[in-house]
């Protein structure tokens, strides 16, 4: 095999997923589109996505990103991107799949390096699709691509953190669903310039 041939899981995954999009998901738009509109709201959640996400979740297409079997079909990264590009043909697939970001990489974080109470409380919703999450990153003073740019301060106090600063563009913090958010701050302002960041789980209503 090549190093870009698709395997034969990742060609069936293809194949399903062609076809959830010509029989469900193009159809799809123009309905989006105009509950969109009667709604007046920007951030309105239309109801036809919920159709669409109980669709593919029948279909087998669901948290189709996610590497770990467990959570979904533990395909690799090369098996994967194809199936990204595809739902990047419409920009209701992704999240009709589960496979938004910033979604998709807070669970991956989660995965990884959550506790278990973090598991419970936010990781699992968000596998099911019934909560959305946001990443913090971005400030307005700063080129915030570069991390080592960060000013939101996150300071222990007694058994908790305050965070101190200003964040921007916070992808997805406007979505009904959104109740957690990962925040990127700094730490340790005296530590070396790549060591100083941290980033933590805040709840959307943490005061």
């Amino acid at each position: 095999m090549s190093l870009f041939e698709m395997s034969d899981r990742a060609k069936k995954y293809r194949a399903d997923l062609l076809e959830f999009m010509d029989e469900h998901i193009y159809p799809a738009e123009a309905v989006y589109h105009e509950q969109m509109r009667a709604s007046g709201d920007p951030h309105f959640h239309p109801p036809i996505l919920e159709e669409l996400k109980a669709e593919a979740r029948r279909r087998g297409l669901w948290n189709l990103f996610h590497p770990h079997p467990e959570w979904g079909p533990g395909l690799t990264n090369l098996e994967y991107a194809p199936l990204a590009e595809i739902m990047g043909r419409s920009h209701i697939a992704s999240e009709a799949c589960n496979c938004n970001a910033p979604d998709t990489g807070n669970m991956e974080v989660l995965t990884l390096f959550g506790s278990d109470e973090h598991k419970e409380k936010y990781l699992k919703p968000l596998l099911d699709g019934t909560m959305a999450s946001a990443f913090a990153m971005t400030e307005p003073r700063v080129a915030s691509s570069d991390a080592t740019n960060i000013e939101l301060r996150m300071e222990r106090d007694g058994d908790e953190y305050v965070l101190n600063g200003r964040k921007w563009f916070a992808s997805n913090a406007l979505h009904r669903n959104c109740k957690v958010l990962i925040v990127m701050g700094k730490t340790d302002p005296t530590a070396a310039a790549h060591r100083q960041q941290s980033m933590m789980v805040v709840p959307i209503d943490a005061p």
